[in-house]
């Protein structure tokens, strides 16, 4: 098995990891997260461990219980193969998402990741506007984002996609994981005791490129369905993987959908329109009619792509959307609160 600084401990984990040592704790890296359980990766040994009633009934939501890349404080008990996860360290980035669905929650898909391969195939996969809502999230994440374009022989331009996409402002590699070409590209990230993670849909390759890494098959992996070139989910969960050479990565299901949480970074993923809007007439320029938009005024001499801004507007307004669903909850919560509050004074007001 492994040792801490194989699963990326260092200096700064460790100051500070200092009040639960004293306390009798030790660290340990969430592996995989299963519905109500975790595998744990601690010194020289692996663990099934649940997190304690007293985290539980502490925890605010959902976005506070550990996750795939934790490190956490734990309890074990070596003897059955177990511990109890007493607390969740600071994490130092987190990818994170509005859970799918109705429900205004965060869902956090990986923690202290140290670079965001965000994988795109370049068959029907391929979708510029997609990969913008990927980069609103990985940009506020903490981690830095790259896009891996998957599938180069079943795309006849794909070095013109390539360009495309370099506009975007992020680095970008074709690799092809099923035939093992351009991996050179990815040995700059490879580096011991750094964390990547696999975001993208099902069917782009992140499993098979897993797997090439390792040397080995230990990812089941599916083809892609023939009529429409979607995906079919192989990957059941994330996985925290380490590497011969020493990185760490952490494969994840394929996202059937993306929507963006409040704190998304909008304006990072769109760095051109953000840029060019500085220099509008108007500090409020809505970058419609507005006389002296540098962004439309982009738009008309063909440097910037209308989609682009398009797409930007939508997620902006997506984001504030979320933002008064929010508020509105807030709200309720609080009513809720004070008529409980109101029913109590008066199931307990002394009878004169």
């Amino acid at each position: 098995m492994f040792s801490l600084p194989d699963l990326g401990w260092n200096p700064a984990l460790e100051e500070a990891f200092a009040p639960f040592r004293a306390e009798g704790l030790v660290p340990a890296r969430v592996a995989i997260q299963h519905p109500k359980l975790y595998t744990l990766y601690a010194e020289r040994r692996e663990l099934l461990a649940r997190v304690s009633g007293r985290f539980r009934h502490g925890s605010r939501s959902v976005a506070d219980f550990p996750v795939t890349g934790d490190w956490v404080a734990i309890r074990p008990r070596p003897a059955e193969g177990t511990a109890t996860i007493h607390a969740v360290l600071p994490r130092r980035s987190r990818f994170t998402r509005k859970s799918p669905g109705d429900a205004t929650e965060e869902q956090i898909l990986a923690a202290n990741v140290d670079t965001v391969f965000l994988v795109m195939g370049l068959d029907g996969n391929y979708n510029p506007r997609r990969l913008e809502r990927y980069l609103a999230l990985a940009w506020e994440s903490g981690a830095a984002p790259v896009v891996l374009l998957t599938k180069p022989d079943l795309c006849p331009d794909a070095e013109e996609r390539k360009r495309t996409t370099e506009r975007l402002g992020v680095p970008v590699l074709v690799v092809s994981p099923k035939h093992g070409e351009g991996f050179e590209g990815l040995t700059h990230y490879l580096v011991p005791g750094k964390t990547l993670a696999l975001l993208g849909s099902s069917g782009v390759g992140k499993s098979t490129l897993v797997n090439r890494l390792l040397g080995e098959e230990r990812l089941a992996t599916r083809p892609v369905r023939e009529s429409d070139d979607r995906g079919r989910h192989t990957t059941t969960h994330r996985e925290l993987i380490v590497l011969p050479g020493g990185s760490l990565v952490i494969d994840t299901p394929g996202l059937r959908e993306i929507q963006l949480w409040e704190s998304a970074d909008v304006d990072g993923a769109f760095a051109r329109v953000t840029n060019l809007a500085e220099a509008c007439r108007f500090t409020d320029c809505g970058h419609d009619t507005e006389p002296g938009c540098a962004v439309t005024g982009a738009i008309a001499e063909g440097s910037l792509d209308p989609a682009q801004l398009a797409s930007y507007q939508k997620l902006k307004k997506e984001q504030e959307h979320l933002h008064v669903l929010r508020d509105l909850r807030a709200q309720l919560d609080q009513k809720r609160k004070w008529k409980s509050i109101t029913r109590l004074a008066k199931r307990h007001k002394p009878r004169e």
